[in-house]
């Protein structure tokens, strides 16, 4: 398809989605009392990830992307879809994980705001990592500018929205 709207807007978002998803998902999953992925490990004596990165928000955040992937290979033109989304979930999830690991490595506290780090290092890595796949498939270059505006402007009503559903313990 051509018209500009569908490239630029609509068809980078359906691209993307499973990686949304992937990252929004361990809210919801880990909340209560979950195991840490880092068992309250250190490493130069401080949290490898901290105590908010949970065992069951990774395993259910990955789920959940590659189920967006496979609902979303299920349409016709599409099929290509559940390989992008089990190597979009993956790489939302390394992405994130390599964030909050420079954020504890560099002393800053859980929750802490850190603008680049917390709103597009799962959105790189999930590009990056579904790229030797779907290059062919890949949104124009006006989408992927899209997508990372969509992303920041998501991020922010998303986080705000969880804050204000007592779901996040800070607006960001």
């Amino acid at each position: 398809m051509s018209n500009p709207l569908y490239l630029i807007l609509i068809y980078p978002i359906i691209f993307i989605l499973p990686a949304y998803v992937a990252n929004g998902a361990p809210v919801i999953f880990g909340r209560g009392n979950p195991t840490p992925i880092d068992l309250n490990r250190k490493f130069r004596n401080r949290p490898i990830f901290g105590r908010h990165k949970t065992i069951r928000g990774l395993v259910g955040g990955i789920a959940c992307g590659i189920f967006i992937g496979f609902i979303e290979s299920q349409v016709p033109g599409f099929s290509f879809m559940f390989a992008v989304g089990i190597l979009q979930s993956l790489g939302t999830h390394f992405g994130d994980l390599l964030g909050s690991f420079i954020k504890r490595q560099r002393g800053m506290k859980e929750g802490q705001k850190a603008e680049l780090f917390d709103q597009y290092l799962f959105l790189i890595f999930a590009l990056l990592f579904c790229l030797p796949i779907a290059l062919p498939e890949f949104p124009v270059i006006y989408g992927i500018i899209f997508i990372f505006i969509f992303t920041w402007i998501m991020h922010r009503l998303t986080n705000i929205g969880a804050y204000l559903l007592k779901i996040k313990d800070v607006p960001w």
